[in-house]
């Protein structure tokens, strides 16, 4: 069967490979910590499963509005509107199976082939494979520890030009933990004023895991709100522990979201009718849950980062917020697919290539710290057995 072009276009998400491996080696009776896969290892909040299982005997178990119920749009929109300070309509909402869906339909329904995107980069790694799939062609600004992981603000407005057609922006960031000021947000809208043309994708899913300050998003730039030129995506599976239930959003002009609506009647229909209604419950009830969270993930980020830093060759910056160390490793001699690798076989640490995020990721490591704080000390311990014996 020949398939078609484009697929040789797409890329993967190292994260499910790596799990695979290490799967297999836990099949043959091998321990595994797993360090690998960004998801948050606490259950879903009670209160939020009840709704679920009461959406279902209820019967909400039939299609729903393509762009979501209008229940949960208007909790988005109000939550959207106190947490960014902005003022958001429910008719500018899209919610979607997760997150990803977002990128992909922005992507598709804004950029040409031969548009320019411009990306962080290392970055989640789907973004550049979106990109490519629809015929762009990503312009890519590094990501340095020096910097905090934070643009390099000449370097951000030399990768601009007049056929950008989207920027991405990720903060609080994964893979590195970093996070973007509100000065960094000044400086990258009045950069982007010179180019009418060029729409923001603000991926927002950590938002709410941030470990110290406010949250600052570029929806609080003047000409860059969801009614202008950004498109905000967020979502429910990192800050309520629900990623299996897929379930994400997006915010946008009201003129995108009619077309982002038409490609999810062509794609998946609609968002799962019970999910849906556990997402209401989640973003209106209770929110102890998603601080006990935070908080759990601040320590143990901060346990990994000294961990590491105790180490011979490795450089650990402090993570700023999701739940990801990003640590620097040249010293080692080992390039970072070939360290990741040696952890993973040698001591039963599944962890991720930085080039698993793009080329500029080389050199580091991404660890997960969603794992018990005892699993993180036994990863050092280990990870430091194997580095004596490089």
């Amino acid at each position: 069967m020949k398939v078609a072009g484009r697929i040789g276009r797409l890329g993967t998400e190292s994260a499910f490979s790596v799990l695979a491996k290490a799967k297999a080696l836990e099949a043959a009776g091998r321990d595994i910590i797993h360090l690998e896969i960004g998801e948050p290892d606490f259950e879903t909040p009670p209160h939020i499963v009840e709704a679920g299982c009461r959406a279902l005997r209820d019967g909400h178990t039939h299609y729903t509005p393509a762009a979501g119920v209008t229940e949960l749009r208007e909790a988005i929109a109000e939550d959207v509107s106190r947490s960014r300070g902005i003022e958001v309509n429910p008719a500018q909402v899209v919610v979607t199976p997760g997150g990803k869906p977002i990128m992909f339909f922005a992507m598709l329904a804004l950029v040409e082939p031969g548009d320019e995107v411009v990306l962080p980069n290392p970055a989640f790694p789907i973004y550049e494979s979106m990109v490519r799939f629809a015929g762009g062609v990503p312009v890519l600004v590094p990501l340095r520890q020096e910097n905090d992981f934070r643009f390099d603000l000449d370097e951000f407005r030399a990768a601009l030009s007049e056929r950008t057609r989207l920027v991405v922006l990720n903060s609080p960031a994964n893979p590195t933990g970093g996070v973007l000021r509100r000065e960094d947000f000044a400086a990258i809208a009045e950069a982007l004023r010179e180019y009418p043309a060029a729409t923001v994708l603000s991926d927002e899913i950590y938002s709410r895991l941030l470990f110290e300050g406010d949250f600052a998003s570029i929806t609080a730039e003047e000409g860059f709100s969801p009614s202008e030129r950004t498109i905000v995506l967020d979502g429910f599976s990192k800050t309520y522990a629900m990623t299996g239930w897929r379930i994400g959003y997006g915010v946008m002009p009201g003129g995108l979201a009619v077309h982002v609506d038409r490609l999810q009647v062509n794609s998946n229909s609609c968002t799962n009718a019970a999910a849906q209604q556990a997402a209401i419950a989640a973003i209106t009830g209770p929110q102890d849950a998603v601080e006990a969270m935070r908080e759990e993930f601040r320590v143990r980020c901060g346990l990994m980062a000294d961990g590491l830093n105790g180490l011979p060759g490795i450089e650990c910056a402090e993570p700023k917020g999701a739940f990801y160390a990003f640590p620097r490793i040249t010293e080692t001699g080992k390039t970072a697919d070939e360290l990741a690798d040696r952890l993973l076989q040698e001591a039963g640490v599944a962890c991720l290539s930085g080039t698993g995020f793009g080329e500029y990721g080389e050199g580091h490591l991404r660890f997960s710290c969603a794992n018990s704080r005892e699993n993180i000390a036994e990863a050092v311990q280990r990870i430091g057995g194997v580095l004596q014996r490089l």
